[in-house]
């Protein structure tokens, strides 16, 4: 089954890696490179990205066939969609594992859903579609 990995960065995170040496952040990358190589050798890696800065944003909102952009974070809120990664596990078990296991963990809040697809839970007749 497929579960979607969220990734959010919160003020902590942020200061936590703001307060970093270069020696450390790179150390924190190659924790990142290690696990992300573990994950494709058990081939459990579908995809995974970082997200750019919340700032570089854009929302889209279509309302009565009107469609408007807005830029830049949208919401007061703490935490921030930092990055994601798009799994292929036997259990919802081994995915709530491997997420603990992501190197910011410690510091971020790690959010893990199942992937249902478009017709997961239809509860209706989809007939030739």
């Amino acid at each position: 089954m497929k579960y979607l990995v969220l990734i959010y960065g919160n003020p902590a995170s942020r200061s936590v890696w703001a307060g970093m040496s270069d020696e450390q952040k790179a150390a924190g990358l190659r924790a990142y490179v290690e696990f992300n190589d573990d994950l494709d050798g058990s081939g459990e890696r579908i995809v995974s990205e970082r997200l750019a800065a919340p700032e570089l944003t854009k929302q889209v909102i279509v309302r009565d066939d009107e469609v408007s952009t807005t830029d830049g974070p949208f919401a007061e809120i703490k935490e921030q969609l930092a990055g994601f990664y798009l799994l292929e596990c036997d259990s919802a078990d081994r995915a709530l594992e491997i997420a603990a296991r992501i190197p910011e963990a410690p510091y971020a809040t790690i959010e893990v859903r199942p992937v249902m697809g478009l017709t997961g839970d239809v509860d209706f007749d989809l007939g030739d579609l």
